[in-house]
């Protein structure tokens, strides 16, 4: 019984720290694509692409979890800040190729030391010998989630 009690308990921690650990974080994605003249989602867009990647438009609304519509908004803007490439399929004109410009490259390029720069600046206030067992903490939520969401 105590066992089931402190079960509870943990999941009701999890379930408040999870919540506000996710506002927290599109806070800092919020916050670091206004630096940079970007919406949310154009940033979390952006950050699929490795430099020489082309991504369909199929690819990038499953990994972003969008409506085909709501992607496409989002490509406009890319498009339109030129950050990004667009070429339409001529056999299938609902499909587009997606790739990075060279000014792209560079946007992602930097949207990427600055993500990294800001989580060692959180590292930095967390003592050194927390840095690993958070890490291993951190995995083993990721994975007890990933889990979960394969669950029929």
């Amino acid at each position: 019984m105590q066992n089931q009690e402190n079960l509870l308990k943990n999941a009701s921690k999890l379930a408040d720290l999870t919540f506000t650990l996710l506002g927290k974080c599109q806070e800092k994605e919020t916050r670091l694509a206004d630096q940079y003249g970007l919406t949310q989602a154009e940033f979390r867009c952006l950050r699929l692409f490795n430099a020489n990647e082309t991504l369909n438009n199929k690819q990038i609304a499953e990994r972003m979890s969008l409506s085909p519509s709501r992607l496409t908004r989002i490509i406009d803007g890319l498009v339109k800040k030129e950050y990004i490439l667009r070429e339409i399929d001529n056999t299938d004109r609902r499909n587009m190729r997606v790739s990075l410009s060279p000014k792209g490259v560079d946007i992602v390029e930097l949207l990427n030391r600055s993500y990294l720069d800001i989580h060692q600046e959180i590292l930095e206030d967390i003592d050194d010998t927390q840095h690993q067992p958070l890490i291993s903490a951190m995995t083993n939520l990721l994975t007890a989630l990933e889990k979960w969401i394969t669950k029929p």
